[in-house]
């Protein structure tokens, strides 16, 4: 088993420096295998991590769990929290852990020779009481965990835009295959509109 500051060495070289989100990130990750009762860091895919955030707490969480982006066990839903969802997927347990509003005060307490605010947190969040840090609840996975976590060998072509969609994340409308973007739940929109007329009264049902 790691130490916390080992963890949070990986999480600084992969982060260029240490923050206190980190080590939030990491706190969260180790008090999550603790409830669970995993061992840490992951090489399999027994943990799915589902952070609330991008940025300085995913590198922590990344450091203390193993869980990465590539090997689909870890997931950003960017909800703006630093908070995050682990799963167990064998018995498909979820805890939810999320910081205390007042840690960023109380950290403080915990750090006395603090030069800030800032650095009470980098500290003050190393040493803190779970109990004081964060806040867990039992929670359920709205979506299936086998939709999540992976559909090995699922692949489909989008009829509008022609591109390959993988692992059953396609959307039929009326028989017709599409992928997200197509369907109506794309993140940009597309200058040159490559819809055809006939496609556009199927989707609508004609």
């Amino acid at each position: 088993m790691r130490t916390l500051d080992q963890i949070l060495a990986e999480s600084a070289k992969r982060h260029k420096h240490l923050c206190p989100r980190q080590v939030l990130g990491a706190r969260m990750g180790l008090f999550a295998a603790e409830l669970l009762g995993l061992e840490l860091p992951r090489g399999d895919k027994r943990l799915l991590v589902i952070s609330e955030t991008d940025g300085c707490a995913v590198d922590g969480l990344i450091a203390a769990t193993g869980c990465r982006v590539g090997s689909r066990t870890l997931r950003i839903l960017d909800f703006g929290k630093v908070a995050a969802t682990f799963t167990d997927t064998y018995t498909e347990e979820s805890i939810r852990i999320v910081p205390r509003l007042q840690a960023r005060f109380t950290s403080a307490e915990h750090a006395l020779g603090a030069r800030s605010n800032w650095e009470a947190m980098l500290l003050g969040y190393q040493v803190m009481p779970v109990s004081e840090l964060f806040i867990t609840q039992r929670v359920k996975l709205d979506a299936p965990l086998s939709e999540i976590v992976n559909r090995p060998g699922n692949k489909a072509i989008c009829t509008i835009c022609g591109e390959e969609v993988m692992n059953g994340r396609e959307v039929l409308n009326n028989g017709i295959v599409l992928c997200r973007a197509c369907a109506g739940e794309g993140y940009y929109h597309s200058f040159a509109e490559s819809m055809t007329a006939e496609i556009v009264e199927r989707i609508k049902g004609n």
